[in-house]
């Protein structure tokens, strides 16, 4: 482990395997595989053959290995060439290389927008007494 500015970095290698959950602070890059979820105030680095199994909620994650879960980033959502990612993901920023696999739903809301409803045109109201007021 080395300490950049006052966070630290850990590394875990392609020979890791996990089967659990995963918490850490800092930053991490995760080269192995992990059955289970991540949870982290920091910020996720998955190598090239990382495989995760299990959602991912971290502040920032870069994505270059195969993802089959739920990713949600306080801050950014960074998928890399070649990646397989097969879930939804929801982000304030998201980019993504060509060439990337991504099946899911996204949510990229940089300015935290509270979706408003838009109302119905031609809908009756359910109740039978609002409904006779606009007739």
């Amino acid at each position: 482990m080395s300490t950049t500015n006052g966070g630290t970095k850990n590394v875990l290698n392609s020979d890791v395997e996990i089967k659990g959950n995963l918490k850490f602070a800092g930053e991490l890059t995760f080269e192995g595989k992990l059955d289970g979820e991540i949870n982290t105030d920091g910020t996720l680095n998955l190598g090239d053959s990382a495989v995760i199994n299990g959602n991912i909620n971290a502040n920032s994650v870069v994505v270059r290995g195969k993802v089959n879960g739920n990713v949600v980033a306080r801050e950014k959502i960074d998928i890399k060439a070649k990646a397989e990612l097969f879930g939804d993901i929801r982000a304030t920023k998201l980019t993504i290389e060509e060439g990337v696999t991504f099946v899911g739903k996204t949510e990229v809301n940089p300015n935290k927008v509270t979706p408003t409803a838009i109302p119905a045109r031609g809908v009756t109201p359910a109740d039978p007494a609002k409904a006779a007021v606009r007739q």
